[in-house]
């Protein structure tokens, strides 16, 4: 799993600013990034729990090991040599957290371990001084994380402290996705078929299970599919996204993913009534009230309509829970 995108220049910008440019020519501090990981494993340990308990409802799976990777290329020139010292980076692709109980932490790995080698793929050194910025490096290594065989224990050589360990995780079967919370994207939230894509400020005053709320409704539009389906039903998300069929359809994806996503939550463990209550409580604050888009329903017909779910769910003990709604995914929208 992804973790926040680290393209801006020197990486000095506060969690709700989308500038591009840098406030000072100074290096952030190590309180700076320990705030950046924290958020990362606090979104990696909600995606870890959707998809592991939810691997039954995904046809698309890939080994979960719960350990948010990032590369060294992903900060700004200005913020390297800081960043190295935080997240001990001895090589470009560098463990930036590891997720509580999950494979990566029963296998011995730690944060701030660098990775060398990934199966029989060997990864990157340390980067020169003109090595081109990005996450490249970083996408590369999760492609080959996510194609490796979950049965298979994941064979990892890592540095830690110049020492050189071989670690073998066993990874658990999980829904195929990536996370990453998107700086200067506020209170957003997108999805698009194989990334899950969240602002910064909901790690500022949200808690887990109010996240895990927004995480999932995500989730289940890559589940489901919907970004390949409204591309073969030819619907215009952009201007005219509102109108006529285009409205129609959006919304039918919008109201499914809201339903799936409760049941995602319910199988994770999390109750499943946060749901209903995230939208009466949290909902003016997202939908954006009387400008909201209406290709989404209200805050109140959402919560009235997940609440009557969040009781069905209830009454079902076993899980998980497998919904009609995961059927429609190979549907065409029409």
């Amino acid at each position: 799993m992804s973790m926040i995108p680290r393209l801006l220049p020197l990486l000095l910008l506060t969690a709700a600013s989308p500038a591009k440019e840098p406030a000072r020519e100074d290096a952030p501090s190590l309180p700076f990034f320990e705030t950046l990981r924290a958020a990362d494993l606090r979104l990696a340990t909600i995606a870890y729990r959707l998809t592991t308990a939810n691997a039954a409802l995904c046809d698309r799976q890939q080994p979960q090991i719960g350990m948010p990777i990032h590369a060294l290329t992903q900060y700004g020139p200005a913020a390297r040599k800081s960043a190295a010292t935080a997240f001990g980076f001895e090589s470009t692709i560098g463990v930036e957290a590891v997720v509580p109980g999950a494979p990566a932490d029963r296998a011995g790995i730690r944060a701030n371990d660098s990775i060398v080698a990934i199966n029989d793929t060997a990864q990157p050194g340390l980067p020169g001084a003109d090595a081109t910025e990005g996450a490249g490096a970083r996408d590369a290594a999760e492609a080959v994380i996510a194609a490796a065989p979950i049965a298979k224990p994941l064979r990892l050589t890592v540095l830690r402290g110049a020492q050189r360990l071989p670690i073998a995780v066993q990874p658990v079967a999980g829904c195929r996705s990536r996370f990453e919370i998107l700086l200067g994207s506020g209170l957003g939230a997108t999805a698009d078929g194989a990334i899950v894509q969240i602002g910064e400020r909901f790690f500022e005053n949200y808690t887990d299970e109010e996240i895990a709320v927004v995480v999932s409704h995500e989730l289940a539009h890559n589940i489901l599919r919907h970004r390949d389906r409204l591309d073969a039903a030819k619907i215009n998300r952009g201007l005219l996204a509102e109108l006529g069929r285009n409205g129609r359809l959006i919304r039918e994806t919008e109201d499914q993913a809201d339903l799936l996503g409760i049941y995602l939550l319910a199988n994770a463990g999390y109750d499943p009534m946060s749901a209903p209550k995230f939208w009466r409580q949290k909902g003016g604050t997202i939908d954006g009230g009387l400008f909201r888009s209406r290709t989404h329903a209200s805050s109140k017909a959402r919560a009235e309509v997940l609440e009557a779910a969040a009781r069905e769910i209830a009454a079902t003990p076993t899980r998980p829970i497998i919904p009609p709604v995961v059927a429609t995914r190979d549907v065409p929208l029409r």
